[in-house]
């Protein structure tokens, strides 16, 4: 054996064939998945699995099969979820104290679908915002649950009765905020730019549901450019992919939250496809607003994607390609 590198001997207990068979996934692919994000070796006979690596990594791959087979006894396993643990595991011991002093705040919402929890400490301080504030912005790249998380909050404030709609808002900036040219009604037009919002509303609610509040209105869908000259009342309003705002848009957008309406702002100042040498309205605003009563931001950053481990891996890399040299 490598002299760098130890073994960690698991036992895993009751030796119940159905959940081992749930912890190690089809063709054991949850273990390779392991293996390839800790680079260590999985072994295994029956209940009893050895993992080689590097100290650090031998103890946490432990760690990890410990916690994915005690989750067997009551769900099934899948490929992200293994993820999301890993994920987990990978918090750095700033952010394990951070969640460790606020465990008796941690925000979690019940949808009608599904329990939402929060990721790591950026994310409980996000839901935590929009709890506390009337405005929270959320900055980061993507897959670390910005929309996601706004959606959930705003079906939990429609379900407890906090607000009596929900507005979904996006800039439709490939399509030059000029959807006339495109086929059916203003949902239809502006459908393929609002789609992650919908699929986290059906991942929550269910798509039935889903088309019966959009059909009454308590769901409404509007393109940016739509917003001008309206107040909002008693609303929870989400504007998805702000960085592709103009200044004068984040401001009239701004200016639209109503009396007992909350909104909240997300979007990733890496990817901005507003035309050359145009500022973006979000940038602007985290440094216009930064300092305004009532207002909260949550800067998200590569360690807390919660997709596929090479998008955190690829935004790491532009993350790296960006620092000045």
């Amino acid at each position: 054996m490598n002299a760098a590198q130890i073994s960690r001997d698991v036992l895993l207990e009751p030796a119940d064939n159905n959940r081992l068979a749930n912890l190690c996934g089809q063709f054991d692919e949850h273990l390779r998945q392991i293996e390839r994000r800790l680079e260590v070796e999985i072994a295994s006979r029956g209940n009893r699995f050895r993992i080689t690596g590097k100290p650090g990594a031998a103890e946490i791959g432990g760690n990890v099969l410990l916690s994915l087979f005690a989750m067997t006894d009551k769900e099934r396993l899948d490929p992200e979820r293994v993820h999301m643990l890993l994920q987990e595991t990978f918090m750095d011991d700033t952010q394990m104290q951070a969640t460790a002093v606020a465990n008796d705040d941690i925000v979690t919402i019940q949808t009608p679908r599904k329990l939402i929890r929060p990721r790591g400490v950026n994310q409980t301080d996000f839901l935590r915002n929009i709890r506390d504030h009337d405005l929270a912005i959320a900055i980061g790249p993507a897959g670390t649950g910005k929309t996601y998380l706004a959606v959930a909050s705003a079906i939990d404030a429609l379900e407890n009765e906090q607000v009596k709609r929900i507005v979904l808002v996006r800039p439709a900036v490939e399509a030059g905020e000029r959807l006339g040219f495109l086929p059916g009604d203003l949902s239809q037009k502006v459908d393929p730019y609002l789609r992650p919002m919908y699929d986290a509303l059906y991942d929550m609610v269910g798509a039935e549901r889903v088309t019966q509040l959009i059909e009454r209105n308590i769901i409404e869908i509007a393109p940016l450019a739509f917003m001008r000259g309206r107040s909002l009342n008693e609303s929870f309003v989400i504007l998805d992919e702000a960085q592709n705002t103009s200044i004068e848009q984040m401001k009239m957008f701004l200016t639209r939250i109503g009396f007992g309406s909350c909104a909240v702002v997300t979007g990733d100042v890496t990817q901005i496809d507003l035309p050359a040498g145009q500022m973006s309205g979000l940038k602007n605003a985290a440094d216009v607003l930064r300092n305004v009563k009532g207002i909260a931001f949550t800067y998200f950053n590569s360690r807390d994607v919660v997709r596929h481990e090479l998008v955190q891996r690829i935004v790491e890399a532009y993350e790296e390609d960006d620092r000045p040299n």
